[in-house]
């Protein structure tokens, strides 16, 4: 296992007084491993897991060549350029069982929607194109080609070939195709295990009276949802006093039950508190002014020893820096210890509805809400007071405005990247 300071060698200009967002992300994906653990789920447990091996398809999907339409099969090779196609229908194939009997020459078939093609047939002509007189179909010249309208067998999933791949997360319509495959039981990489507290002698928690000076945790909420909404396990300490007893075991406990640990409070650089004494202390911690806004103070490190460490996730305190920092860190760094595919978050491109002034040599996260326009373009707006400490701007905001490092100021109509929140 590589220390801190090998990995940050490895960085070019680390410096981790003014890190910017990008090698943040880049110190992260080096710092952090998959979990090794694996396990077999039914399929109706399956939802949001990341796959532990490759889906191989034990056959083809669709199993035969079949019907796109509903409509009449035919042997396509009687098409002509300029010339309607008259056709008798000499049976009907419906979905499930396939049709068996002869089909000559000038003769079709109807045929429903999945049904088996014919022997010999190759082209499908929907029934609403056609002009129907008893058991004579007349297909209009142009109209199609040969082939059209008809699904081959293992153009969906060829038998043998891998269906989804080890690493991607187990979506609705992944869990349909592992179903439509009849496969029940999914292997799947264990849910990762994260711990998470709050530090300060501020720090209420619900069902405390107020006092003076006190605020309600609000960030191991926010922490929580982010977490179920990963797949995470949750393990949930509570709120930790500025005591360093409390503190180093209520790390020491992390570390022995947890792959991760996440903390909110007392990480600012150059704050002398008992929070970053016990990192310190108990693990190889580094901690960071990053170039962003808002979300400055962050540790990182390990907390523990040998085997039975955990990656720490030191957050800043203030309730939108938390999110801010989780969604742009920690959750693809959880993602990649989930053994999930690395992929950046998508970024859409939206038109600002307003100014907003910013300075090259930091990425800002702005709260915005995203709007289609009448012309089908998107338009983005700010919040409006974007303090770190605004938590009712963050339920307001459906995205974040992502102003990149050497971005300068916005002027109405720019076009910026949006990181969507849903």
């Amino acid at each position: 296992m590589r220390s801190l300071d090998q990995i940050a060698s490895e960085l070019q200009g680390y410096d981790p007084q003014a890190l910017s967002a990008e090698a943040v992300g880049e110190f992260l994906s080096r710092l952090v491993a998959p979990v090794a653990d694996t396990e077999s789920v039914p399929l109706v447990d399956a939802l949001d897991r990341v796959l532990a091996m490759d889906i191989i398809s034990p056959f083809n999907v669709p199993p035969h060549d079949n019907s796109a339409m509903d409509g009449f099969a035919f042997d396509g090779a009687g098409l002509q350029p300029d010339a309607p196609l008259d056709l008798q229908v000499v049976g009907t194939a419906l979905a499930g069982k396939a049709w068996q009997g002869a089909v000559g020459p000038g003769q079709c078939v109807k045929i429903m929607t999945g049904a088996i093609m014919p022997a010999g047939l190759d082209t499908v002509v929907p029934q609403e194109l056609t002009q129907l007189d008893g058991d004579q179909v007349r297909i209009p010249p142009r109209l199609l080609q040969r082939g059209d309208n008809r699904r081959l067998a293992g153009e969906d999933l060829a038998e043998g070939k891998p269906a989804l791949l080890r690493g991607a997360r187990m979506t609705p319509a992944a869990c349909g195709l592992v179903a439509s495959l009849g496969i029940a039981q999914v292997p799947v990489v264990r849910r990762l295990r994260v711990a998470y507290f709050s530090t300060g002698d501020e720090i209420l928690s619900l069902g405390e009276a107020p006092r003076e000076g006190a605020v309600y945790d609000s960030n191991r909420y926010t922490v929580r949802g982010l977490l179920t909404r990963l797949g995470c396990e949750v393990i949930d300490l509570g709120v930790v006093r500025d005591d360093p007893a409390l503190l180093e075991q209520a790390f020491t406990r992390a570390a022995a039950q947890a792959d991760a640990i996440i903390t909110s409070g007392g990480v600012s650089v150059g704050e002398a508190d008992f929070t970053k004494t016990m990192m310190k202390q108990l693990g190889d911690v580094a901690f960071w002014r990053i170039a962003m806004r808002p979300g400055r103070p962050m540790a990182v490190g390990r907390i523990g020893s040998g085997d039975r460490s955990a990656v720490l996730f030191g957050l800043p305190g203030n309730p939108v820096a938390v999110m801010v920092t989780f969604l742009a860190f920690v959750r693809p760094a959880l993602l990649r210890m989930m053994g999930a595919t690395a992929a950046p978050p998508v970024l859409l491109r939206a038109r600002s509805a307003e100014a907003m002034r910013k300075k090259p040599g930091r990425t800002e996260y702005q709260r915005g809400i995203v709007t289609r326009q009448p012309d089908g373009s998107l338009q983005v707006r700010t919040t409006g007071n974007q303090g770190s400490g605004v938590l009712s701007s963050m339920v307001q905001a459906n995205g974040l405005i992502v102003l990149h490092h050497g971005q300068g100021s916005v002027a109405p109509g720019d076009e910026v990247d949006v990181m969507m929140l849903e």
